[in-house]
């Protein structure tokens, strides 16, 4: 295979390749002398292997299809890239990059700034002065730092997986919304990541994890399957992104037009091109589903393989799936209605998006309704003096007014809002995916204080209660979130051009075709004259 002319692009995605497969062999590497060190001493190995080969398949499977961009993507172009037209349509999406920022969107960021700043502040003097400063205390040493990396995490699971089934199962609705989601659960992770560091207290003790770590450890599990999942979901935003920055490429200048021209592997627009990225997306989609299941499986486990109560139970890690798909979806259609509005993307973020993401949002809400009842009422029935005590303080205790704010937002408003198209509007669906966010907070709350509060042994808890440090740094986690967001549609489009393009010009008789395919003698031609009886 002819390699397109070697131009400095050319070399550095070679590095960055090689870097890639040194980064897998590193881990290899770890994984191997891990094994060996614990058999050596006649400890537990076997965590190390299984946990070891999932890890490293995964990062092996990252840098093939890495390799296979490079060879397949890049191979196929021949000198300079072309100037790719972008039609009326696609001028529109490209606005926001293309476009200085209007002054609103330039008085939002300075105002987000603001508050990062401030909790960029607050992290320096917790630093300073220890954890002290915040309302933890023995027992009660997981409360709001935990409850936003359980809550984070999980919505990056549902951005995650929203976007790979919709686009496995070639939903044409998925179109506007894919990319929306990609970037939701890359950068909703990063803050589920910062919290792990506010929750230390001091960040050196990072290393220790990997050089003293316990595989046999549900802790060391989340961080091997966290920094696994990140890759993944890195390069599941990436792939789809480099058509658009061969679009891009020759219509931004400065620092940018570099930057676009290295990521998009000489894109051209070929249709042995588009055949690679496709085989390329479509192996990543189908690799990110599984991952993402196993990393919020493993948050779970975190909590269920400990003795503490209402923790010890089998249920937590299919219980924590589909939670971060509730709110993960909940959080989709408070960012689409977001960009609909303050980026004027009214013709292509449509109400038949919000529509089906309302429907998917109200099954959701009943399975979630089902697994909450399913584990209040084993407690209850199970009747351990512990498990009680923490369950009665949340149904009728000091923490009842949240449980009950968490069941009217996570069930009884979407029931209302969502069970009827007359209300399962555009309006409405957002009402109801704000109800669902703040009460799947609550519910990340509700799970870890109440048992922080009342351990098993015979102490007195004191009753937990969050420092102005804890809040600010909160307050920092969403305004980090919301200035990485803008910063990312500043500098590509939120809605995928070469999707958009593919679905008027290709899927639209692919969709047509398959509906005939559904019939048994072919798409009907009007309605049956008949009352509907051939």
């Amino acid at each position: 295979m002819r390699l397109r002319g070697r131009d400095w692009a050319f070399y550095v995605q070679a590095a960055g390749l090689v870097g890639l497969w040194g980064l897998t062999g590193i881990v290899v590497w770890w994984f191997v002398w891990r094994a060996y060190d614990l058999h050596r001493f006649a400890d537990q190995w076997t965590p190390a292997v299984v946990v070891g080969a999932g890890v490293c398949a995964c990062l092996a499977l990252f840098a093939s299809v890495m390799t296979y961009v490079f060879l397949a993507v890049g191979g196929r172009s021949e000198g300079k890239p072309p100037d790719l037209p972008i039609d009326e349509v696609e001028r529109k999406l490209t606005h926001g990059v293309l476009r200085p920022w209007s002054w609103k969107g330039r008085a939002v960021a300075a105002a987000l700034s603001v508050v990062v700043a401030w909790a960029l502040y607050c992290w320096w003097y917790q630093l300073s002065n220890g954890l002290v400063v915040t309302g933890l205390s023995r027992p009660v040493f997981w409360a709001l730092y935990i409850t936003n990396f359980v809550f984070f995490i999980g919505i990056s699971y549902g951005g995650t997986l929203v976007s790979a089934i919709l686009r496995i199962a070639k939903g044409e609705w998925r179109r506007p919304v894919t990319r929306a989601a990609e970037a939701v659960a890359v950068l909703v992770l990063m803050m589920g990541g910062w919290n792990i560091f506010l929750d230390l207290g001091r960040p050196d003790r990072v290393e220790k994890l990997f050089d003293r770590g316990r595989l046999e450890s549900p802790l060391e599990w989340d961080v091997v399957a966290i920094s696994t999942y990140v890759i993944g979901c890195v390069l599941y935003l990436y792939l789809p992104l480099i058509p658009d920055l061969g679009m891009l490429r020759n219509r931004v200048k400065g620092w940018r037009k570099p930057i676009y021209h290295l990521f998009s592997f000489g894109w051209t627009g070929a249709e042995a091109q588009k055949q690679a990225l496709e085989r390329a997306i479509s192996v990543t989609a189908v690799m990110i589903v599984p991952i993402a299941v196993s990393v919020h499986s493993v948050v779970g486990w975190v909590f269920a393989l400990t003795v503490q109560p209402m923790w010890h139970s089998t249920i937590l890690g299919p219980y924590f799936v589909l939670g971060a798909m509730f709110s993960g979806v909940a959080a989709l259609i408070l960012v689409l209605a977001v960009l609909r509005r303050a980026m004027r993307l009214q013709d292509f973020i449509r109400p038949v998006q919000f529509d089906y993401l309302g429907m998917l949002l109200l099954v959701l809400a009943c399975l979630w309704l089902y697994f909450t009842i399913s584990e209040n009422l084993t407690v209850y029935w199970g009747a351990e003096h512990a498990e009680l005590a923490v369950l009665v303080e949340k149904l009728s205790g000091r923490f009842a007014p949240l449980y009950w704010v968490m069941l009217i937002g996570c069930f009884f408003l979407p029931l209302l809002l969502l069970s009827r198209k007359r209300t399962r509007t555009v309006a409405g669906t957002v009402i109801a995916s704000a109800g669902v966010v703040i009460g799947m907070w609550i519910e990340r709350y509700t799970i870890v204080v109440p048992t922080m509060e009342a351990p098993r042994l015979p102490v007195d808890a004191p009753h937990y209660s969050p420092s102005w440090v804890e809040l600010s740094l909160m307050a920092g986690c969403f305004a980090m979130f919301g200035l990485m967001y803008m910063l990312f549609t500043r500098l590509f489009p939120v809605v995928s051009l070469w999707e958009m393009r593919e679905g008027r010009e290709v899927s639209a008789g692919e969709a047509a075709e398959r509906i005939r395919a559904y019939f048994p003698f072919g798409a009907p031609q009007g309605p049956a004259t008949d009352g509907g009886r051939q």
